[in-house]
């Protein structure tokens, strides 16, 4: 993610909003920074879609939104991302307009370009959010998902998942195979 040189350096929270919605591209903001997002891969795309597309019928009736990545999160009152799937089933995010700040469950899907980023920066800042149950990093070039998910106090437990295996997700009721994730998911290995 590179910025571009027209795009202020800083900025205000209030600055952030009104400017990023003329903007043609996404841009996230952090402490007064903004990042410009740059346009992800076909695997990447395929991916969040796959996950999207498997979530969306099963949470329909949960009274939860989900949702892929044009739609930005507020972390905290300086910091607002586009993760690549984002679950919520909080009333008030259910009828949001601008941005999702009550997450249930976020996705980042990897990249060589993303990947500090979402493990570090990203993952550190997500883990504070109060209502968030359940983080996970796909990877766009080998089948491997992570998942991390609320444990008691301030533990967070992980789950690594690899070929043939199963996704649990346990604050929403749901499994998902990681065949289907990745369906017509050209990877790295395979071109």
């Amino acid at each position: 993610m590179i910025a571009t040189p027209q795009q202020p350096q800083k900025m205000t929270i209030e600055e952030y909003l009104a400017w990023e919605f003329q903007q043609d591209i996404r841009y996230e903001y952090v402490n007064g920074k903004v990042i410009a997002m740059t346009g992800g891969t076909i695997p990447h795309n395929d991916i969040a879609l796959n996950f999207y597309t498997a979530l969306r019928p099963h949470l329909r009736s949960r009274g939860c939104r989900v949702n892929v990545s044009d739609v930005k999160l507020q972390v905290s009152h300086n910091s607002f991302y586009y993760p690549d799937v984002i679950v919520s089933c909080d009333p008030q995010d259910l009828n949001a307009r601008k941005f999702i700040q009550n997450p249930k469950i976020i996705a980042e899907v990897l990249s060589p370009g993303t990947s500090a980023r979402d493990r570090g920066e990203k993952f550190t800042n997500y883990l504070k959010i109060s209502s968030l149950q359940e983080y996970l990093l796909i990877d766009s070039e080998k089948i491997s998902v992570e998942r991390y998910c609320r444990g008691e106090g301030r533990m967070w437990l992980y789950y690594p998942y690899t070929d043939g295996d199963i996704i649990t997700l346990s604050s929403i009721e749901f499994e998902l195979a990681l065949a289907l994730l990745y369906e017509g998911v050209v990877l790295e290995t395979q071109s």
